[in-house]
C-alpha cells in the first residue's frame, strides 16, 4: 500500500514523530496555539511565535486535559480538551505529510506511556476526524515500543536480557526485556517500573546537582543490574540527550555490555510496528507479553459434531484493546457458557461459568445466543450474552447478561 508509515510517541510534554519514507524524526512540544482573531491553529515554532507577539493563546498538557475533561477558553470560545488534541494531531501530522509530498497515511502506530481506555478511545476519535481509517491506526504502550525497537536489532543485541532507563522531567523508568526460547513459539516478555529515585532535570544545570544525579543513577544501576547477564543496555528520554553529566553511571552500564542511546526510541519502535502491519507475514514471529498485551488465553467450551473442544476467542499476546470478538452459538446441555482462562503459568488455569438461567426456557438446541467478548484492560474480560431466539419458532427476547471476569 502506498502512503506514509508513521510511528508516534505522544506524551504531555514532547511528541516524537518518526517516518519511514522520508526517513526522518521530528521532535516537537505537545502544545497547540489558536489565533485569537482567526480560525488558525499552530504547532512547533509557529505556536511560540504567535504566543510571543500576542495574537495567539497556547495550550499544553493536552493528554491530561483529555483525561480530566478539561476545557480552554480562547477568543471567547470554549474548546474541549479532545478538540485541542485533535487540532494538535492534525497540525503535527502535516510535518511528515509535507516532507513526503502530502501523501495519505498507510499505517500509523501511536505509543503512549499509559494505556487508558478513555485516552485510547479519544485518539481513535481524533483519527476519525483526520479521516484515517481505523484499521490503519494502532495504539501501543511504551513497553511494546521498546520491544519492537530492540527486536528489530541484530540477534546478538537481544541474545540475553536487555535493560533500558528512561529519564524525563516527569519520571525515571526502567524497562526490561527477555526472550524465551524452547517453546512452540518464541515469547518476548517485557516489563516496566517507575523508579522512586526520579529527579527533575533542572538539577543538571549545576555541577553539584549533576554529581548527585550521577550517584542516584549509579545506585539504581547497582540495585537493578547487579551481576545479571545483559546483552545490551538502552538509554532514552530527554535526560540522556547529553550523557556527559553522568560519567560514573555510563562506566557502569557500559561494562561488558552493548550500549544504545536513542532519544526517539518509542516513536522508532512504533514505526517498526507500523511497517509490520503492512506485511502479509510478520517480520517478528514471536508472542509479545507486555503492557497492552494479554497474558492470558481465553477460550469457550463448544461441541463440534458432538465432539467437545475449545474455541479460542483471545490469545495471550493479543492487543487487549483490539481483542474483540462476536460469535453465535446454539445452547445445548446445561444452560451456561463455560470459559477456560489459561494464563502463561498452566498451574493457574481456571474455568469460569456464566449461567443462562434467566434466558427463556426452550427445548434443547432451540436457543441461539450472541456472545461478545472484549477487555477493559489486560486483566479484565467483559462478556456480553444476548438472546437471539430460534428463527420464527422462538422469537428473540430482550434478555442480556453482562459480566466482568478478572483474568
Amino acid at each position: 500500500m502506498d502512503g506514509l508509515v508513521i510511528g508516534m510517541d505522544l506524551c504531555d510534554t514532547y511528541t516524537h514523530i518518526s517516518c519511514m519514507e522520508p526517513e526522518q524524526t521530528w521532535v516537537i512540544p505537545t502544545v497547540v496555539c489558536k489565533n485569537k482573531n482567526a480560525d488558525e491553529w499552530y504547532v512547533e515554532e509557529e505556536a511560540y511565535a504567535h504566543t510571543l507577539v500576542g495574537d495567539g493563546i497556547m495550550e499544553d498538557k493536552l493528554l491530561t486535559q483529555v483525561m480530566k475533561d478539561g476545557t480552554a477558553k480562547i477568543g471567547g470560545i470554549k474548546y474541549e480538551g479532545i478538540y485541542l488534541l485533535k487540532m494538535f494531531l492534525e497540525k503535527a501530522l502535516e510535518l511528515p505529510k509535507k516532507a513526503a509530498g502530502s501523501r495519505e497515511i498507510a499505517s500509523i502506530v501511536i505509543a503512549v506511556s499509559c494505556l487508558d481506555v478513555k485516552l485510547m478511545d479519544s485518539l481513535l476519535y481524533c483519527a476519525d476526524y483526520l479521516k484515517i481509517p481505523r484499521d490503519r491506526v494502532h495504539l501501543i504502550s511504551h513497553t511494546e515500543s521498546f520491544v519492537y525497537y530492540v527486536m528489530s536489532q541484530k540477534r546478538e543485541v537481544w541474545s540475553n536480557q536487555v535493560g533500558m532507563f528512561d529519564l524525563t522531567n516527569q519520571s525515571l523508568r526502567y524497562y526490561e526485556l527477555k526472550v524465551q526460547r524452547g517453546l512452540r513459539q518464541m515469547q518476548v516478555v517485557a516489563d516496566c517500573e517507575n523508579l522512586e529515585e526520579g529527579f527533575h532535570l533542572d538539577v543538571l544545570d549545576n555541577t553539584a546537582g549533576a554529581r548527585l544525579a550521577d550517584r542516584i543513577l549509579c545506585s539504581c544501576a547497582d540495585r537493578i543490574l547487579q551481576k545479571r547477564l545483559f546483552s545490551a543496555i538502552v538509554l532514552t528520554g530527554k535526560g540522556f540527550e547529553n550523557t556527559e553529566w553522568a560519567p560514573e553511571f555510563m562506566k557502569q552500564v557500559c561494562s561488558r555490555r552493548r550500549l544504545f542511546v536513542e532519544n526517539s526510541l518509542f516513536s522508532k519502535g512504533a514505526l517498526m510496528k507500523a511497517a509490520d502491519y503492512l506485511q502479509e507475514k510478520s517480520s517478528y514471529p514471536f508472542i509479545c507479553i507486555c503492557e497492552g498485551r494479554l497474558k492470558t488465553t481465553v477460550s469457550v467450551k463448544v461441541l463440534n459434531h458432538d465432539k467437545e473442544g475449545q474455541l479460542v476467542l483471545a490469545a495471550a499476546g493479543d492487543n487487549w484493546y483490539e481483542a474483540k470478538s462476536t460469535v453465535d452459538f446454539i445452547v445445548t446441555g446445561n444452560p451456561e457458557v463455560e470459559f477456560t482462562i489459561s494464563p502463561l503459568d498452566p498451574k493457574k488455569k481456571k474455568l469460569v461459568k456464566i449461567g443462562l438461567e434467566d434466558f427463556p426456557k426452550r427445548p434443547d438446541r432451540t436457543t441461539k445466543i450472541e456472545l461478545s467478548l472484549g477487555f477493559s484492560d489486560d486483566r479484565t474480560m467483559v462478556a456480553v450474552i444476548k438472546d437471539k431466539g430460534f428463527g420464527e419458532i422462538f422469537p428473540a427476547e430482550d434478555v442480556m447478561i453482562k459480566q466482568e471476569v478478572g483474568l
